[in-house]
């Protein structure tokens, strides 16, 4: 979150939103290589027969269903176990690189904007206060927008995640 905040402040709204996905989907690949690469069998082991339903509902729709968990931000789930859950359920790296990068993206869409629109109301020499900053443009309309894409997302889930 900080780094996000840090990369709208820098680097704007446009240019900190590609900066952090660019990195953080190569980062988040990295972690998934390099996990699969020396502990997939023991993942498998300890792990595989506790989701052994959840893999048959996930193996359907791979991209779908993990681009849609990165959307909601994993659940709470830290960042770090979200880029290894998918080695349980083996799936492939394109699908794991598109599901990362676009389920990612309105979120931190979201938050580079709160900092670029900190920045914006810095450089105007206005008086930081959270009044201000919540009723920045800058700031108010992709928290909105992005809430409306939640309210979609969980319309999308009632009607075509049934099971």
């Amino acid at each position: 979150m900080p780094l996000l905040i840090f990369s709208g402040f820098v680097f704007g709204k446009w240019w900190g939103i590609l900066i952090v996905l660019t990195s953080t989907t190569i980062g988040a690949t990295m972690l998934y290589f390099l996990v699969g690469l020396f502990f997939r069998d023991i993942i498998q082991e300890k792990l595989a027969p506790k989701f052994s339903k959840l893999k048959k509902f996930f193996n359907k729709n791979e991209l779908v269903y993990f681009m849609f968990y990165r959307f909601i931000g994993g659940g709470g789930t830290p960042y770090a176990i979200q880029n290894t859950l998918p080695i349980l359920f083996n799936m492939s790296m394109k699908n794991y690189i598109i599901a990362t990068f676009l389920g990612s993206m309105p979120s931190m869409f979201v938050t580079v904007a709160i900092g670029s629109g900190i920045e914006t109301i810095i450089d105007q020499n206005e008086k930081l206060s959270a009044v201000n900053v919540l009723f920045s443009p800058d700031i108010y309309i992709p928290i909105v927008c992005f809430f409306i894409l939640l309210i979609i997302g969980f319309v999308f889930q009632k009607l075509y995640f049934k099971e």
